[in-house]
């Protein structure tokens, strides 16, 4: 709300427009009189602001915020004549175009990604439509749709990936009003708040379980990536390079997604990891029965790198049935790796680089409620410690 202040016995009017604070001198001498003719000014000013038919060179002409809104009203003009004329980008067309400059930025599995959500739900939505005249109400009205969709396996879609299929369209939205210059209609829209992340670890006598049900040409397979921390995409593109049998390490240099070797998630993704005396057994196994200059550690029986989905599909849930376990994702396995090296008391900082996370926060966060169930103790080893200083 504006205000009337005073200064050098002068009466000055100040008041927001566009997020901006406004101070306007006048030569209006401090008089009730004067103060009650600014009032009813003010009055007007702020109702032409609230419907937006407010010009600052229609009160103050000779100010040097009358240059500058002049300029901004004249930019506003041109890109309201620009979308009410016939010719004005429609979603669809804008979409293609963002897609194709993010190509270059992008991972291949990313584009794919964000391809395959626009193709099956942003756009059956707003393709068609002016980019211009879409607006919030839209945005949220598709929204709510989108929590009615089922899913995977017939359950509605997940916070999370609400989320997820939202980004794209504030991402085109964004860069369209900035291109062009219309205010977006992505203002105030917070994201679904999403609970916390699902861990639902393995314990040691699970884990034995599933290698001993894993067929045996998957194995070493699941044996890597229990006691590793591996992510499917690094455990798919894992070549033998960069495996250092001698000195039990791995490097994490690559992924493998959706076919196509590359960069990993993040920097910090990029990371070297100490193998247990298991590990190394399993990966000279695997050596064993590996074709002579056969680059990838784990094949199908073509010998091409493994699709995650048909590993998941056709071994990891059947495994998991044999062995008499609840179906849980494959991710689970960095879980329990994360969740056992916690329980055998290794360090935090060591178990982050372990992972690839550029600290230990995330470690107590998400896994330490587990560590006292893994190793069966709650407070009796330092109770333990306490009875044999006593002693």
């Amino acid at each position: 709300m504006g205000v009337i202040n005073v200064r050098n016995n002068k009466l000055v009017l100040q008041f927001r427009y566009l997020g901006n604070r406004c101070r306007e001198q006048t030569q209006l001498l401090d008089t009730p009189a004067n103060h009650k003719r600014l009032q009813n000014l003010l009055k007007r000013i702020e109702a032409e602001i609230v419907i937006g038919t407010f010009k600052y060179s229609s009160y103050f002409p000779n100010s040097n915020n009358a240059k500058k809104y002049s300029a901004l009203d004249e930019k506003k003009q041109t890109a309201k004549e620009f979308f009410e004329s016939p010719n004005s980008p429609r979603f669809e067309e804008f979409s293609k175009t963002w897609l194709a400059e993010k190509q270059v930025e992008w991972r291949v599995g990313h584009y794919v990604d964000v391809e395959g959500v626009l193709n099956n739900h942003i756009l059956p939505r707003f393709g068609k439509k002016k980019i211009s005249v879409i607006t919030k109400q839209d945005i949220l009205s598709f929204r709510t749709a989108l929590a009615k969709v089922q899913g995977r396996r017939g359950k509605e879609l997940s916070p999370s990936r609400i989320n997820h299929i939202m980004t794209p369209l504030r991402m085109i939205l964004n860069e369209a009003a900035d291109r062009y210059e219309f205010i977006s209609p992505w203002r105030n829209i917070k994201a679904l708040k999403v609970p916390r992340t699902e861990v639902d670890p393995f314990n040691f006598e699970e884990v034995e379980r599933v290698i001993q049900s894993a067929p045996d040409e998957y194995k070493n397979y699941y044996i890597v990536r229990f006691f590793t921390g591996l992510r499917s995409s690094e455990i798919d593109g894992l070549t033998w390079k960069q495996i250092d049998i001698d000195n039990k390490r791995l490097t994490v240099s690559q992924s493998l997604v959706r076919g196509v070797v590359g960069s990993l998630k993040t920097d910090s993704s990029y990371r070297t990891i100490d193998l247990p005396t298991r590990v190394v057994a399993a990966l000279k196994s695997q050596k064993s029965t590996c074709k002579p200059r056969q680059p990838f550690v784990f094949t199908n029986q073509k010998g091409l790198p493994l699709n995650y989905q048909v590993v998941s599909r056709s071994v990891w849930y059947p495994t998991l049935k044999r062995a008499g376990l609840k179906a849980r994702n494959p991710y689970q396995t960095r879980h329990t790796y994360a969740t056992l090296l916690l329980a055998a008391g290794e360090s935090p900082e060591w178990i982050a680089n372990q992972m690839g996370h550029t600290t230990a926060t995330m470690l107590f966060r998400v896994y330490s409620r587990y560590v006292p169930n893994l190793m069966r103790r709650d407070g009796t080893a330092f109770e333990a410690l306490l009875q044999t200083e006593v002693g």
